[in-house]
């Protein structure tokens, strides 16, 4: 197989340019994922093949059809485009077909609506010749003509995706959701991408990022759609999909700093109000709240407990690394450590019930208005709860992890 690299960019001055040369000697697939686009696709191949034909390169145009009932896929076939018709609806199903059928070593996706110019690609092959594997490009740098993007994605959701993505996983990039990118096939097929829908753009960029792919971006114009009618995507249901995917990526997010605040604020408020009433002006925190705060604790702790699950899970997929916290912190959860701790605190909660059962037996087991046994059988509840908490998900991270511990 020959460098891309190579193919790029020792050019043979004698050489005709040529335009698409399917199998034969294929270095750039241009994938376009389609779905009654025949208003606009002849528009996009036809740019498609005019960049092409000025590259000393091999390329191909594959159309991945989702299902088009407009007559699409004759007309990709009859522009010469190769298409691969996908069963499955949605965009990431339709890229992942077009993907692994393309032939090419580098690959350049984009929509098929002429928001993105395909006959300006030269800056996408540059970068890839350059040596990275994922070339992302950016709207905001390039520049949004008017209409091409509602102001409600341009000026809050993509901008909010974007900083939720750089925030939760440090890319250095600007334009999460920019779906004109270019990539190098292998790495990116090992990623193993598998969402259906338009979260795919999102899980290449934060599996790229954690998997130490070489990601950059170049500045990328999007011009208003052609299609003359609404497009497929569905702002807040598409927005909800995209930060439902972030969070399932990064259970640090969605477990881990959450439970840990919890965890700690209900937790001080807890041992405030087992001393003594907390009052706030005409307001008085007493027993009542102490078991609200009790619970919330014991809520924050389970959500720690869930990030190690979900982490080893994701670590067992290969889904995420383990990093430096969770190195240090899995150990502590051996199984056999976890069920002996889970079960002193068991075993002190009991025995502080029964401490509780013998006070009401004394009284006969009549009416008891005393804050102090409230208390107590709170402190009881919160210990009986967290030592089960604690023998369960040690067992369960056991399972998961499948290790042997001596």
């Amino acid at each position: 197989m020959r460098d891309p690299r190579t193919s790029v960019n020792m050019l043979d001055a004698k050489q005709e340019a040529r335009g698409p040369a399917v199998g034969q000697g294929v270095t750039l697939s241009i994938v376009m994922p389609c779905l009654n686009e025949a208003r606009t696709l002849p528009t996009c191949i036809a740019k498609a093949r005019a960049y092409l034909a000025r590259q000393s390169f091999g390329g191909e145009i594959i159309v991945a059809d989702n299902g088009s009932v407009d007559g699409s896929r004759t007309i990709a076939e009859s522009l010469g485009a190769k298409v691969i018709a996908v069963s499955q609806r949605g965009y990431g199903n339709a890229l992942r077909a077009g993907i692994a059928a393309a032939q090419g070593e580098l690959v350049i996706m984009g929509d098929a609506d002429d928001s993105y110019d395909f006959a300006a690609l030269d800056p996408f092959v540059q970068k890839l010749a350059a040596g990275q594997d994922l070339v992302v490009g950016n709207r905001f740098a390039g520049g949004i003509k008017p209409g091409a993007m509602p102001p409600l994605h341009r000026y809050f959701g993509n901008p909010l995706l974007t900083l939720i993505g750089r925030i939760f996983y440090h890319s250095p990039l600007g334009d999460f959701c920019c779906g004109l990118r270019g990539f190098r096939r292998a790495p990116i097929l090992g990623l193993g991408l598998n969402s259906p829908g338009m979260e795919f753009a999102i899980e290449m960029i934060v599996k790229a990022t954690i998997h130490g792919l070489r990601i950059a971006e170049v500045p990328t114009t999007l011009s208003p759609d052609g299609r003359g009618r609404p497009p497929h995507l569905r702002s807040w249901r598409d927005g909800w999909r995209l930060l439902r995917f972030y969070l399932l990526l990064s259970p640090e997010w969605l477990f881990l700093f959450p439970g840990l605040t919890l965890a700690a604020i209900s937790g001080a408020i807890s041992v405030a109000l087992f001393f003594t009433d907390i009052r706030i002006g005409w307001v008085t925190f007493g027993r009542h709240t102490l078991i609200m705060t009790s619970v919330l604790t014991v809520v924050g702790l389970q959500s720690v407990l869930f990030w190690i699950v979900a982490k080893s899970i994701a670590i067992e997929k290969r889904l995420l690394f383990p990093d430096s916290l969770f190195k240090r912190i899995r150990p502590l959860l051996a199984l056999e450590r976890c069920a002996l701790a889970g079960g002193a605190l068991i075993a002190a909660g009991l025995g502080i019930a029964f401490y509780a059962l013998l006070y009401w037996y004394n009284r006969s087991f009549g009416r008891i208005d005393d804050d102090a046994l409230t208390k107590v059988v709170c402190a009881a509840s919160f210990l009986i709860a967290v030592g089960f908490q604690l023998v369960f998900s040690s067992f369960l991270i056991y399972l998961i992890d499948g290790e042997r511990e001596s």
